[in-house]
């Protein structure tokens, strides 16, 4: 995956100039590794990773109490004073975060996201890893 980074990095940019108000948008693996980001700080692209994922842990288990279900994660929307927070699973192991002010419409923000995943999905699917290293 991270040596696809570049190959979808203009589908980021697409997003993020088709939406307004997006702050971040971070790719990210199910155990919380940063893998590609556009826009925003570094360091801050990596605590959102690592606090993603909690929540699709959370998302997932919340998920399963839902019988007619399969328990898996599709969307998470957190909406706070000032923003908007979404998480879109994107493939195996792989998932998609946007952080975005109060100007972002959800509705639109949900199908562009629901659109970039189905153009990148295979692209976004990070393998499991072991011993550090890609499986």
């Amino acid at each position: 995956m991270i040596q696809q980074r570049a190959n979808f990095d203009w589908m980021l940019k697409e997003l993020y100039s088709g939406v307004p108000g997006i702050h971040m948008i971070v790719v990210l693996s199910a155990d919380g590794l940063r893998l590609a980001r556009y826009a925003g700080d570094p360091d801050a692209a990596d605590r959102v990773a690592a606090a993603c994922a909690g929540l699709q842990s959370l998302a997932g288990a919340v998920a399963q109490e839902i019988p007619s279900t399969d328990g898996d994660m599709n969307l998470v929307v957190i909406e706070m004073e000032g923003g908007y927070f979404y998480l879109m699973a994107a493939g195996a192991n792989a998932y998609l975060a946007v952080l975005a002010d109060v100007r972002c419409e959800p509705g639109r923000m949900s199908g562009m996201m629901r659109d970039l995943v189905v153009r990148i999905g295979a692209h976004l699917t990070s393998p499991p890893r072991r011993n550090e290293q890609s499986v």
